[in-house]
Parts: structure tokens; sequence; C-alpha cells
């Protein structure tokens, strides 16, 4: 039987777990949270929209769930902040099974509680077009320590966590094979992406980003994201950009889906001159892709040196 409004709410609020951030959540017309002192609010919002970021019948309930909280704590993690509590807006079609709800809300709360997030409240409503999640998440950062996306400099190096591409090449594996359902767990990657919030909060407490931006549209693009707000280019080294392996067999991705595909949930950032990078930030590895250049243009070098024009080529709407 479908749930009702009322239902629905009852059983969030019975798994959303408090916090100590959190004086008041789910039950008032507004949640009232404590923002640490010395600190600012961030806040960032991101749709999940049937269709567009996932279908059912290739993605999981408790993935959607993962992956929508992953999208809103991947932001904070890219300003090099902490993660206080998320607000989930959430429109349903009449008649969804209760598993599904019950599995997407498995899915986001299990990685809320790994970070420490409460889910303090948010709203329901019944949807016509699909399945409709928007995710609200608010952290904090200490006052004037967020790293932005307009402060790299031309001399700073590009460096990138973690590898490129797997999210994108299972994305195309489902879409040439549409009736086929791939196992989640050979394909971790697309379908639980992990924010890197330690690493962020790393390189911010250690004053190594001089700008940072998370990899969710694709390297081309959010790459094109820093050039834009610093008013800067950037010069790329293909052979040094780390392809992912994924799937079962293992295989590697192409270079383009490294450069052009979206939901890596990795993290690119630019480093001062000067500045020492470990290898590996909490257990993601760090590679240096190239560096930041005068100019605007953003430049993919080959082994040889010869170089061509990178152009923004992931993940953009309303694009045809």
């Amino acid at each position: 039987m479908p749930l009702t409004e009322k239902t629905l709410i009852a059983a969030i609020r019975r798994q959303a777990r408090s916090g100590s951030s959190v004086v008041a959540g789910i039950g008032d017309d507004s949640a009232v949270l404590r923002v640490p002192r010395g600190h600012l609010a961030l806040l960032t919002t991101d749709f999940s929209l049937e269709g567009i970021h996932f279908r059912r019948q290739w993605h999981p309930p408790e993935s959607v769930g993962h992956r929508c909280l992953t999208r809103g704590l991947s932001d904070i993690a890219a300003m090099g902040g902490t993660p206080i509590a998320a607000f989930l807006s959430l429109a349903l079609p009449r008649g969804l099974s209760p598993d599904w709800v019950a599995g997407f809300m498995h899915g986001l709360l299990k990685l809320a509680a790994r970070f420490k997030v409460t889910l303090a409240g948010g709203d329901t409503a019944e949807s016509s077009a699909g399945i409709l999640a928007d995710i609200v998440v608010l952290g904090s950062v200490p006052r004037g320590k967020a790293v932005l996306r307009s402060s790299a400099r031309p001399g700073d190096r590009i460096c990138v966590s973690g590898e490129l591409g797997a999210s994108s090449a299972t994305l195309h594996c489902m879409m040439a094979q549409p009736r086929r359902r791939l196992n989640p767990r050979e394909y971790s990657c697309h379908f639980f992406p992990q924010p890197r919030l330690a690493l962020g909060r790393y390189l911010r407490e250690h004053n190594l980003a001089s700008s940072m931006i998370d990899l969710s549209d694709g390297l081309s693009t959010d790459l094109a994201h820093i050039c834009e707000e610093s008013g800067v280019g950037a010069e790329v080294h293909a052979a040094q950009i780390p392809l992912a392996s994924f799937g079962r067999p293992p295989r590697k991705v192409s270079l383009e889906q490294a450069l052009h595909g979206g939901e890596d949930y990795e993290l690119l950032f630019t480093v001062p001159p000067g500045r020492k990078v470990p290898g590996r930030i909490a257990a993601s590895p760090i590679t240096p892709i190239g560096q930041i250049t005068r100019g605007k243009r953003v430049v993919l070098t080959d082994p040889t040196g010869k170089g061509r024009e990178l152009s923004p080529q992931g993940w953009e709407h309303f694009r045809k």
C-alpha cells in the first residue's frame, strides 16, 4: 500500500538521528541549528531527478539515496568545510512502493550517519513526473578559511584526487545495454561514490589549496569553472591524468571518459608554488596533472608536448 504523507514523514523522523548542532529538527516549522563559534555557514543544494540523475531500472533505491546526499556533501568538501545538517525535499509519484522509499532513506541516512550529519527537516509532496529529490546541506568553515574557486594564480600546480572516469564508463555500459542490471558492488564508484570530506579539510587546514572544486560535471568542465572564476588559463598533461579501472573484470576507462565524464566526486585543486603535497591524503592518492597559466586558454598536451584546446565537454543542463 502506498504511504500517506503523514506516515512517510513519521517514518523518516523515526530514522533520522539528532545531533549536537541541531537544537530543534523535524517536527517544527523550521530547524534551529548551531554554527560553531568563529565559523561561517556553508549552504549548498542539489537536485536528484529521475530520468536525469538516475533510473529506477538501473539504480537500486539505496544507491539513489546515497548519491543524493553525496552531491551535497561533496560541495561542502570542496570548500574545506564540515557538514552539520541536511534537509531533504522529496516528491514521489502516487503509488510508489514503500519499499523503494525505505531503501532510498536507508542509503541516504547510512551515509549521513557515517559523517555525523543530521537530517533536520525538509518537505514531501506528490509528483506527477517521477521522483524528485532536492538535498540541502548546511556546513561550516572557520571564518576566512573557505577554499574558493576564484583564488587560482599562474604558476599554481593543478592536482586531482583519486582516479577519474569510472562513473561515466559505468553509465556508458548501462546505456549500451539498457536491460542489463549491473552489480553495484562491482561498480561502486558509480553507485556509491564517496565525498572527500577529510581530504578537503586537510587541504584547508594545511593551507595547501589555493582553489578547489569537486568533480561532479567532469574534469574539462570543472577546471573551466576554476579558470573562469580566477581569470586564468591552464595546461593539463594528458599522460598524467589518473585513469580509473572499473567493473569485473577490471578495465581501464578512456581518456575522454576521464576528461569529460561526471560524477567522480573527487577533488580538483590548485597548489601555490613551493607547497609540498603528500602523494596520499586521507586514503586518496593525489596526482599533479598540470599548472595554471596566464591568459584564458585551457590546453591539453600529449606526451610529445603538442597541445590542443581543452573545451568544456562535461555535463551541462539544457545543452543539446
